[in-house]
């Protein structure tokens, strides 16, 4: 009988307890963040149409670090988010600890002028 469980297993388990929180509506629509060990990526949705409105991935952005990479990601899914007219969205981590690359996005997205 096996207790513990792998962090992937552990991650699913604290993104469901946020997901059954969080909502993201036409109005405000939600800022989805996901993190590898290589890469991030950020969507916002609108979970009422089942939609993905835009997205940014790290892929497309200067930058040595990943830390540094994930600033610059917030303010392109900002400025992305702008041209849709969004300006206020319901910040969903995915699971991760709000530190470090999901902190950066966070704040990149805030400085590119989204409201959470």
């Amino acid at each position: 009988m096996k207790t513990t469980k792998s962090k992937t297993e552990q991650r699913a388990r604290r993104k469901a307890r946020i997901r059954a929180k969080i909502f993201g509506t036409k109005e405000m629509p939600r800022l989805a963040v996901f993190k590898s060990n290589r890469y991030i990526s950020a969507q916002i949705i609108d979970d009422s149409a089942s939609k993905t409105l835009c997205s940014a991935h790290s892929k497309t952005i200067k930058g040595k670090t990943l830390l540094e990479k994930s600033a610059g990601l917030g303010l392109e899914i900002a400025t992305a988010a702008k041209a849709k007219k969004i300006g206020k969205v319901v910040f969903d981590r995915g699971g991760f600890q709000y530190v470090g690359a999901v902190k950066a996005v966070a704040e990149g997205a805030r400085k590119g002028g989204l409201k959470f």
